[in-house]
C-alpha cells in the first residue's frame, strides 16, 4: 500500500477511535476540552481549544538548538546552509578548517571525518556515565531550577537530522553520530522533574529553500538528507516525521517553525487531526503553536523574538534565544543580561503570553557556565516571586512606564526601569500584582490606579512580597488621587536585593474595573487592542490627513488630549499638529479614518464607550462608526472606521503619558 494511503488510514481509524474513546468516557470528566475526535479540516481542528490551561499557567519554558550545526561552532544553526554559499563567513572559515564543500561536505559532521589538522570532528556527544559531558538529568534539573514548567530538545532543525529513533530518515541520532535516542533520553528526564515536555520542529523549511546551494546528489540517501526527493516525497516525510514524535513521545507541546504555507494544506490538516486525535486518547490537552500555516482558532500563534506591544488575545508564545548572535553555540557567543530576559518575561506574561527560552548547548554537551548563571537567576526570583507570575492572567491593562517593550516579532529583550511596572491578576481576580522593575524609592506611584481611571474603595490589603517565597511586608500607608496610588515603601533604598519587586494588592471580591472613572485630561497615548501599536498623527501633515498606527516611542506625533465637549462626546487633539481625529465624513466599513483643523463638526466629535475593562470603543458622531486598527501589526498602518463589534481591532486602550 502506498503510504500516504497507509497513514490517510490510519488517520481515520485514530479519528473512529478517538469517538469512540469520547464515548466510553461517558459521565466521567475528561482531561481534554473540545471534542471527543476530529477530522482534518479546518472546520473540525479549529474547535480545538488552543491554550490549554497547564499552558497559559505555565508561563515560561525552555527549549535548545543542539544538534550537528553545534559541531563548527561558527555563525550560527544555518551553518549547513550557509557554507555552500560562495563567500560567506560559514564557507570561507569551512575552506579554511575543513575544506572545500564538494569534499567535505556537511553530512561528515554526522558521518565524522578528520579536519585539516588532523582532528576527528563527528556530533557525538557522550553520556557522563560512558565517560562523555552529556547528562539529560542534569540539564532537566537545571531547567527547574530556573523555574521553566516546560522544556524539550529541537527535535530536528533545518539541516533535517532527527534527534529520535526515526523508521522514515536514516539520519538520525540512533543509527549515526550519537548513536543515543536524544529526544528519548531529554523526555524521561524532563517528565522526571515534573514538567511538561515539548518538542520543536524546524522541518518545513528543510526541503523548501534552506539547501538550495548544495548541488544535486546521486546518493538516494543523501538526497533526503539534502531535501532533494522531490515535492510528494518531502511533503510525505514532512508528515511521517512528525506522527513518529507523536506516537513515540506524546509531547505536551509542539512547536514549529516557519514556512508551512509551503507544505500541502492536506498533510498539515492530517497532522493537527492527528496529533489531536493522539491527545484525546492519551487523555491530555495538548498545545500546537506555529508562526505561519495554521491559525489561531485551535493553535497558538508564535512570535519569534518578540511579542506584541500591549495585551493580546488569544493567548500567544514568543521563542526568545538567550544569545543575540545565534540560536546554537559558537565560540565567542555573546548573551542577553539575566535582567533584560527576566524583564521580558515580565513584560510577555502581562501581555497575555508565555515565554520560551532557547538556551545553546556545547556540542558536546555542555551547557555554558554563562547560560547556567543567567537560568538560575531567572529561577531565583521565579522561586521568590513566583507567584506573580505562575497561574496568573492579564489584566486589564498590561503596565505603564517608560520602557516599552515588544511590538511585534524581533524586538530585543530590554531592562526596564524603577518606573515601569507591569500587572498580573490572580486566576479568581481578586489579586493584582504589580511589579515594579527596579525599586521605586520611598513611595511607589501607579498612575493606572489613579481615582479618575479605578475605584480602589474594596482594596483590602497592600503588601510587598519579601525576600523569600511567602514573606511578606503590609504597606498600610496609602493614598489615592487624580494622579494615581500612592504607596509608602517600607525605605527609601531597597530593602533587599531583587532585579524586580512586586506590590500585591488583595481585594474584597473581584479586582474593579480600569475606566470607571472619568478619562485623564493631559496627554495619553492611544493605544489599539490588538496590536497595542499607538494612533498617530504621522507629524505635521496636510488636514485631511489619514490616521496611523505605530509602536510607541514617546513622540508627540503619538500624543493626543481628549477635550471633553459637555455632550458625551470629545475632541481628540494631536499634540505635534493640533489638528482633531475627523471621519471626514466617510462612510462604510475600512475607509481611512482621517484628522483634520478643528471645526466643531459632527465628524470631529468622538465617544468613548468603556467596555470596563480598561478598553473603549472610540466611536464617530458623524458616522456611528469605531476606529479600527484593522488587525494590521506593522508601524505605519492606517487607522480604519468600522461598525462597533466585539473585535479587538476595534478596542483603545487610553493612558496618561
Amino acid at each position: 500500500m502506498p503510504e500516504f494511503s497507509r497513514r490517510t488510514m490510519l488517520g481515520l481509524i485514530t479519528v473512529s477511535g478517538a469517538a469512540t474513546a469520547g464515548l466510553l468516557r461517558g459521565g466521567t470528566a475528561a482531561a481534554t476540552a473540545g471534542p471527543g475526535s476530529y477530522t482534518p479540516t479546518w472546520s473540525s481542528v479549529d474547535q480545538h481549544p488552543p491554550a490549554a490551561e497547564w499552558f497559559q499557567d505555565a508561563k515560561f519554558g525552555i527549549y535548545f538548538h543542539w544538534g550537528v550545526f553545534s559541531v563548527p561552532a561558527f555563525g550560527n544553526e544555518w551553518y549547513p546552509r550557509n557554507m555552500y554559499i560562495g563567500g560567506s563567513a560559514e564557507n570561507n572559515h569551512h575552506q579554511a578548517v575543513y575544506g572545500d564543500p564538494s569534499a567535505w561536505p556537511y553530512h561528515n559532521f554526522v558521518n565524522g571525518a578528520r579536519d585539516k589538522a588532523g582532528n576527528w570532528v563527528q556530533f557525538a556527544p557522550k553520556l557522563k556515565s560512558a565517560g562523555g559531558n552529556f547528562d539529560p538529568a542534569e540539564w532537566a534539573q537545571l531547567f527547574a531550577d530556573a523555574g521553566a514548567k516546560f522544556a524539550g530538545p529541537v527535535a530536528e532543525h533545518h539541516d533535517g537530522f532527527s534527534m529520535w529513533n526515526s523508521a522514515v530518515n536514516e539520519w538520525n541520532s540512533v543509527a549515526k553520530g550519537p548513536r543515543l535516542d536524544l529526544v528519548r533520553l531529554h523526555a524521561d528526564a524532563i517528565r522526571a522533574r515534573g514538567l511538561k515536555f515539548m518538542v520543536s520542529l524546524h522541518h518545513a523549511y528543510h526541503f523548501t529553500g534552506f539547501y538550495d546551494h548544495v548541488p544535486a546528489q546521486s546518493d538516494a540517501s543523501l538526497r533526503k538528507l539534502y531535501g532533494q526527493l522531490g515535492s510528494a516525497a518531502e511533503n510525505q516525510l514532512w508528515y511521517d516525521k512528525l506522527a513518529e514524535v507523536v506516537d513515540g513521545y506524546q509531547p505536551d507541546l509542539l512547536w514549529q517553525d516557519f514556512n508551512l504555507p509551503r507544505v500541502d494544506e492536506s498533510r498539515r490538516l492530517n497532522f493537527l487531526a492527528y496529533y489531536y486525535n493522539k491527545a484525546v486518547a492519551w487523555n491530555k490537552d495538548v498545545v500546537a503553536t506555529y508562526k505561519d500555516g495554521f491559525d489561531n482558532r485551535g493553535e497558538v500563534f508564535d512570535f519569534e523574538r518578540g511579542g506584541p506591544g500591549d495585551i493580546q488575545n488569544p493567548y500567544w508564545l514568543t521563542d526568545d534565544s538567550i544569545s543575540s548572535s545565534s540560536w546554537c553555540y559558537t565560540t565567542g557567543i555573546g548573551y542577553y543580561s539575566m535582567k533584560a530576559m527576566l524583564h521580558s518575561l515580565i513584560d510577555r506574561v502581562s501581555k497575555n503570553g508565555t515565554m520560551l527560552l532557547n538556551i545553546a548547548p556545547m556540542a558536546d554537551g555542555t551547557i555554558p557556565a554563562g547560560q547556567r548563571t543567567i537560568l538560575l537567576g531567572i529561577g531565583d526570583y521565579l522561586g521568590r516571586f513566583g507567584e506573580s507570575i505562575y497561574a496568573t492572567r492579564a489584566w486589564s491593562v498590561y503596565g505603564e512606564g517608560p520602557t516599552q517593550m515588544g511590538g511585534g516579532s524581533f524586538t530585543t529583550p530590554r531592562e526596564g526601569t524603577n518606573r515601569d511596572i507591569r500587572f498580573t491578576r490572580s486566576k479568581d481576580n481578586t489579586v493584582l500584582y504589580a511589579t515594579v522593575l527596579g525599586w521605586p524609592g520611598a513611595t511607589l506611584d501607579i498612575p493606572t490606579l489613579g481615582s479618575n481611571r479605578i475605584t480602589l474603595a474594596s482594596l483590602k490589603t497592600v503588601q510587598l512580597l519579601g525576600a523569600t517565597a511567602g514573606a511578606y511586608t503590609d504597606l498600610p500607608d496609602r493614598t489615592q488621587d487624580g494622579s494615581g496610588l500612592h504607596i509608602r515603601m517600607p525605605s527609601a533604598t531597597a530593602p533587599f536585593s531583587a532585579p524586580a519587586y512586586v506590590v500585591k494588592l488583595t481585594f474584597a471580591g473581584q479586582i474593579p474595573a480600569p475606566g470607571s472613572g472619568p478619562l485623564p485630561t493631559g496627554w495619553v497615548r492611544i493605544a489599539n487592542g490588538t496590536t497595542g501599536l499607538a494612533l498617530d498623527s504621522g507629524g505635521n501633515v496636510a488636514s485631511g490627513s489619514v490616521l496611523k498606527q505605530w509602536s510607541y516611542d514617546g513622540s508627540t506625533n503619538l500624543q493626543w488630549q481628549l477635550v471633553d465637549l459637555g455632550t458625551g462626546y470629545h475632541r481628540i487633539v494631536n499634540r505635534t499638529n493640533g489638528m482633531v481625529a475627523d471621519s471626514l465624513g466617510r462612510t462604510g466599513n475600512g475607509v481611512n479614518a482621517g484628522q483634520a483643523a478643528w471645526t466643531g463638526g459632527d465628524n470631529q466629535q468622538w465617544r468613548l464607550a468603556g467596555l470596563g475593562n480598561g478598553r473603549y470603543q472610540i466611536v464617530n458622531r458623524g458616522t456611528g462608526t469605531a476606529l479600527d486598527g484593522a488587525g494590521t501589526t506593522t508601524s505605519g498602518s492606517t487607522v480604519v472606521l468600522w461598525a462597533p463589534n466585539s473585535s479587538t481591532n476595534n478596542q483603545w486602550t487610553v493612558t496618561a503619558v
